[in-house]
């Protein structure tokens, strides 16, 4: 059990989940991606009228395992190794988000961010119903989120991947250089 009480490795996850992705291939011919189970989901509870949602979703049923697998593991994780203890931030970070007033580190997202009574300010709205809004608007277009196509489709050599790998790595930039700043000083 001492391993659930400190943060593990960073590389951990990486080596899991370069396990996972030719596991899935030889196992079974799964593909590894989140954002399908939505749709997994949607098919399940609806009727199928819908003609998005017709096709046999039993198939995909590991899908629910593996997502009920990454939140439990997300709730054990919080609870485990939230000591209370401020969450460890590089100094220079901290620096810059001082500049925008974010100083409180004591939960695994900023409080003056994240929390239910930002949501009904502007940054709030903008940040987590527009943000949450257009990522999942963009996983759609982009056919696949960024583990489908980052992990698995790059693994697999798949063209498309590659282009949208690309293109989240420069939507990551500008956003995080330019826009969120802008965001954050509202």
């Amino acid at each position: 059990m001492e391993l659930l009480t400190h943060p593990w490795p960073w590389y951990t996850a990486g080596l899991i989940i370069g396990l996972i992705v030719p596991a899935l291939l030889i196992l079974g011919n799964k593909h590894f991606g989140i954002s399908s189970n939505l749709r997994h989901i949607c098919a399940a509870c609806f009727p199928a009228d819908i003609k998005f949602f017709k096709y046999d979703w039993k198939k995909e049923i590991w899908n629910f395992y593996f997502v009920g697998g990454i939140m439990l593991g997300g709730f054990i994780a919080a609870f485990y190794l939230n000591s209370g203890d401020p969450i460890q931030v590089n100094p220079k970070l901290v620096e810059e988000l001082a500049t925008y007033n974010i100083t409180d580190f004591s939960q695994i997202v900023p409080v003056q961010l994240f929390n239910f009574e930002s949501l009904f300010t502007l940054k709030g709205f903008i940040m987590m119903v527009v943000g949450g809004f257009l990522v999942g608007f963009g996983t759609r277009w982009a056919g696949g989120c960024t583990s489908g196509h980052a992990i698995m489709g790059l693994s697999n050599l798949q063209w498309p991947s590659l282009v949208a790998t690309i293109c989240f790595m420069i939507g990551g930039i500008i956003m995080a250089n330019f826009i969120l700043p802008y965001i954050l000083n509202l």
